[in-house]
């Protein structure tokens, strides 16, 4: 009885291990996403939505866009999660994807969502990839080049260890400040109900616009092989935090919209 315990407890003690290490706009920043939303939701918009997701939060299903990557029968996803352009270019100008990418499938999930012929079932599942796309667009290199995938071909090192630039702004500046989702949010900063509607001003491709100019700036924040500690934190982890806030804003603007 006492070796079963024991392990019980070395197991536990693993999957505790292995879940605090795993990349979490890793999921940590897009439920950060969710609930600053839900903060800013009309009544009757949180009502609908609390119903049409069975109860579950928009942080609970903020991760189900990465969730769902694993399963082939959702492939024709998987370049909706982004967008690639020359850094001098904006998305009007830009080449597109054939496949579609962050623009078509936030489109294509409003016009299901907003369908009366839709089925609650299909209004729920692209109302959980909505959450999750709106977060990505707000990630810099979710915006960036095509010829080194968004920045993970660029290799850097977080602490000694290895990791590429896309990782570092998707997770790992976030777990590095150790807070969980919750304490993010509950921490973002307080804006006034102008900073508000001047954050929501603006449409989907105005949005990823302004992100894109973010995005010359990351690249240019970091050379290659660079090791990248306190100090870097220090001077970016403050506009994560504000893309964060400023997706959730955005992301209870459409939903406001929707429903």
């Amino acid at each position: 009885m006492k070796t079963k315990l024991i392990y019980s407890l070395i197991l536990l003690m693993l999957c505790t291990s292995f879940n605090s290490s795993a990349p979490r706009w890793g999921a940590t920043g897009h439920r950060v996403v969710g609930k600053i939303a839900e903060n800013h939701l009309k009544a009757s918009s949180k009502r609908k939505i609390k119903k049409l997701l069975k109860s579950k939060s928009l942080a609970f299903v903020s991760t189900f866009g990465d969730e769902i990557k694993s399963d082939r029968r959702y492939s024709e996803f998987y370049t909706w999660h982004f967008i690639n352009m020359p850094l001098d270019a904006n998305y009007e100008a830009s080449k597109k994807h054939p496949k579609g990418d962050l623009v078509t499938g936030i489109n294509y999930c409003k016009k299901v969502i907003s369908d009366k012929n839709s089925s609650d079932d299909d209004k729920a599942f692209y109302l959980k990839l909505l959450v999750h796309f709106i977060g990505d667009l707000h990630q810099p290199m979710h915006i960036g080049l095509e010829e080194d995938k968004g920045g993970n071909d660029v290799k850097l090192q977080w602490f000694y260890k290895d990791s590429n630039l896309h990782r570092v702004w998707d997770s790992e500046m976030i777990n590095s400040f150790d807070m969980g989702y919750l304490e993010l949010a509950e921490n973002a900063d307080v804006l006034s109900k102008k900073q508000v509607k001047a954050i929501q001003e603006g449409t989907v491709i105005d949005w990823v616009n302004e992100t894109h100019i973010l995005s010359n700036e990351v690249y240019k924040s970091v050379k290659a092989d660079e090791n990248l500690r306190y100090r870097y934190s220090y001077d970016h982890f403050n506009t994560a935090r504000k893309q964060l806030q400023i997706a959730g804003i955005r992301l209870a603007k459409v939903l406001n919209e929707l429903f």
